[in-house]
């Protein structure tokens, strides 16, 4: 899943189809309390809850990188890839589309012409761009276009719980078979964890699977993460008790930012992903301040409301 669209999902910007698939539409939002959970959003209270704060209540700006926009870049060819007839669903068409969906992908979203101001001769991203054709190449080595007709795409999922927990994320591929059973499929342009951190992986699957479970009342038979970075296909065949010890995570998970949100208390949790974090500067873990919390926070031990308090001491 393209992990900038289902931000834009989580925090309230458009998705719209303009032709070859989703772009995202940037809409000004004030501050505000968070209003749904999405995998990646979950992840990150998950890792860090001060940067939970920085990225959903703040949102604080971050730079693009030249791997996640290799991956959205890699995403979106793949999703194009099912216009085509089946058997025209070959390794050089597959290819041949990268140069015009990185175009478009700079159409839409210009501060990614950042990322090779500093190339004059276009050595760096011709290189860039290879690498992303050999992840897609890579790609029909794992699966077979040909003997695939998806069912959904990129397709944007949302329910509310009896709680009143909204989730919502994005599904890669939504694969249906005649018997009915039901496929979900991710992509994933890095390498496969190792075995000891296959649950985290996963956690992600499991949260689309209760979706669609409380969408269409149906149990997916399969969860698949296809990693085109080392070349291994995870799955995982879920059980309705799986998918119910997720939900009652995600309750858990949802109450904590709940509290969170309403005192202002946001802890930093420092761990090795600290040193791709783009927010050090806002962090108190490295001698930074995070900016004044906008949002009203109460008073321990009270109902009262007070204002301007710091998100994490």
């Amino acid at each position: 899943m393209d992990s900038s669209i289902e931000d834009a999902s989580q925090d309230g910007d458009a998705v719209v189809a303009q032709g070859e698939g989703p772009v995202t539409v940037r809409a000004a939002r004030a501050a505000g309390p968070p209003v749904s959970l999405s995998p990646s959003r979950a992840s990150d209270f998950m890792q860090c809850p001060l940067l939970y704060r920085f990225r959903v209540i703040d949102r604080l700006p971050e730079k693009p990188s030249e791997a996640a926009t290799r991956g959205t870049l890699v995403h979106a060819v793949l999703e194009r890839l099912f216009d085509a007839p089946a058997v025209e669903r070959t390794v050089p068409r597959a290819k041949s589309l990268v140069p015009g969906q990185w175009d478009r992908l700079r159409e839409s979203r210009p501060e990614l012409g950042e990322l090779f101001a500093q190339d004059p001769q276009g050595e760096r991203l011709a290189r860039w761009l290879g690498e992303a054709e050999q992840l897609v190449e890579r790609w029909f080595t794992l699966e077979d276009p040909v003997r695939l007709e998806p069912v959904e795409r990129e397709l944007f999922v949302e329910t509310e719980l009896e709680s009143g927990l909204r989730l919502r994320g994005i599904i890669d591929r939504v694969d249906v078979a005649p018997t009915g059973e039901v496929r979900i499929v991710d992509y994933k342009t890095g390498k496969a964890p190792r075995p000891e951190y296959a649950e985290g992986a996963l956690f992600q699957m499991k949260f689309y699977a209760l979706v669609v479970w409380r969408l269409k009342k149906v149990v997916p038979r399969r969860l698949q993460l296809v990693y085109l970075g080392s070349g291994d296909v995870l799955t995982y065949d879920p059980v309705l008790a799986d998918l119910q010890r997720v939900e009652r995570k995600l309750l858990a998970l949802w109450e904590a930012i709940r509290q969170a949100t309403e005192s202002g208390e946001w802890r930093p949790r420092p761990t090795k992903l600290c040193g791709w974090c783009d927010h050090q500067a806002h962090c108190p873990e490295f001698g930074g301040t995070p900016p004044p919390y906008p949002l009203p926070v109460r008073s321990a031990g009270s109902g009262d409301v007070a204002q301007g308090r710091m998100g994490a001491d």
